[in-house]
């Protein structure tokens, strides 16, 4: 029973750094969320902080599966089969919030590049993360396909990492140039599919 009791406590203070660290990078940015300021956010040290995570890579990592967690509420869950209009709009939704929390931009684009190496500990998460919104996007497109809603000459995998690459790229432009729309570009690009379906050509 204690060392239930133990794991309990362990799992909560876990929750309650994950989401003082979103708070803290959306509002001091990434540089300013050093582990040393998340530590104090939650009253520990930073040897203390690290132990319930075993790394700062892996902290970090924790970081942004958290952020997932709570869009996935906010806006709809990836793991779902929301229909291509639910998807977009719930999608969209997520890159219009992003431009609010710029912090947790900057941790994302740049751990991103850092999971490149296989050995890095977020290259799973990565993967994991890629697939799954592929499958949801790639789905809602075929059915969209089948329905004669979107062009038939390109393979839903390929629209759904169309689509994909053009949110992650709006990512880098915008940390850029914080003046870039990236919900508007990520919208105009579902907009452009329904527009050369071949319904829309019928009309």
């Amino acid at each position: 029973m204690a060392r239930r009791g133990a794991y309990a406590k362990g799992v909560a203070k876990r929750e309650e750094i994950l989401e003082a660290a979103l708070e803290v990078i959306a509002r001091e940015g990434w540089h300013g969320a050093s582990v040393k300021e998340l530590a104090e956010a939650v009253g520990l040290s930073q040897a203390g902080l690290l132990h319930y995570f075993g790394s700062k890579d892996e902290l970090f990592t924790a970081i942004l599966r958290k952020r997932d967690e709570v869009d996935s509420r906010r806006f709809g869950g990836i793991d779902e089969n929301p229909g291509i209009e639910r998807m977009r709009e719930g999608f969209v939704g997520i890159v219009r919030h992003n431009a609010e929390v710029p912090g947790l931009v900057q941790l994302f684009s740049r751990m991103a590049v850092e999971a490149g190496d296989e050995t890095h500990p977020a290259h799973a998460y990565f993967v994991e993360r890629s697939e799954a919104l592929r499958r949801m996007f790639a789905r809602a497109l075929a059915q969209r396909q089948e329905a004669g809603e979107l062009p038939e000459g390109v393979d839903p995998e390929t629209l759904a990492r169309i689509v994909q690459a053009v949110s992650d790229g709006m990512q880098l432009q915008w940390l850029q140039d914080p003046s870039v729309d990236m919900a508007a570009t990520v919208d105009a690009v579902f907009t452009l599919l329904a527009a050369h379906s071949p319904a829309a050509r019928d009309i």
